[in-house]
C-alpha cells in the first residue's frame, strides 16, 4: 500500500510562508489556532502529525484555502501577448497603457505596457501619496518624469520618479514603447 501520510515538508514550508505573510508571531497564531505552540513550531520544522482539525484551523488563522497549506506551491506561467490585456487610450494625446499585470494581493504594484506617438504630453494629475512609477524606455525616444522636469530617455534608459507629484510621459518619435511599474508604498 501506498504511504498516504501528511506531506510534512510541503505543510512546513506553507505554514512558515503564510505566517510570515500574516506578520504574526508563532504564539499569536497558535493562540488563535487553538493550538500548542509547540505544536505549531514542530509543525513549522517539519515534523509531527497534523490533524485535518488542526491544518483547518490553521487555514483559517492564515485565511488560506485547506489546500494552500498541504499542496506544493506550483510557479505560474502566465504569456500576455503584444497585442492582449486591457488598453487605456488618454483623452488628450497618443498614448496607451495596457495593463500587463495587476497587483496581486498583498503586493503594491502594477505593470503596464505603454505606446505612445509624437505629439501632445501625456498629463497624469498626481496619484496616491507614496506611490512611485518606474520606466523602462523600450524603443523610441520620450520626455518622462515629473512635470517640472522631466527627462529625455532612449531604447534602454531607465527612470524612477514620484507619481505623487505632477508628472508626464511625451513621445518624441514614432512607435515609441515603454513599461512602466506603479509601485504603491
Amino acid at each position: 500500500m501506498a504511504d498516504r501520510s501528511a506531506p510534512l515538508d510541503v505543510i512546513a514550508a506553507s505554514l512558515r510562508r503564510e505566517r510570515a505573510r500574516t506578520g504574526l508571531s508563532l504564539s499569536e497564531v497558535a493562540k488563535r489556532a487553538g493550538i500548542a505552540k509547540s505544536t505549531l513550531s514542530q509543525l513549522e520544522a517539519g515534523s509531527g502529525n497534523p490533524s485535518v482539525e488542526t491544518l483547518w484551523a490553521l487555514s483559517l488563522v492564515l485565511d488560506v484555502p485547506f489546500a494552500r497549506l498541504v499542496q506544493p506551491v506550483r510557479p505560474q506561467v502566465r504569456v500576455l501577448r503584444a497585442d492582449e490585456g486591457p488598453a487605456f487610450r488618454s483623452e488628450r494625446s497618443d498614448y496607451v497603457a495596457t495593463l500587463v499585470s495587476s497587483c496581486p494581493p498583498h503586493a503594491r504594484r502594477d505593470l503596464f505596457r505603454v505606446c505612445a506617438e509624437p505629439g501632445p504630453p501625456r498629463r497624469a494629475d498626481p496619484h496616491a501619496l507614496g506611490v512611485v512609477e518606474h520606466v523602462v524606455l523600450c524603443a523610441g525616444r520620450a520626455l518622462v518624469g515629473v512635470t517640472d522636469d522631466p527627462v529625455e530617455l532612449g531604447p534602454g534608459d531607465y527612470i524612477v520618479y514620484p507619481g505623487d507629484v505632477a508628472h508626464i510621459f511625451q513621445a518624441l518619435e514614432p512607435g515609441t514603447r515603454a513599461v512602466l511599474v506603479s509601485e504603491h508604498n
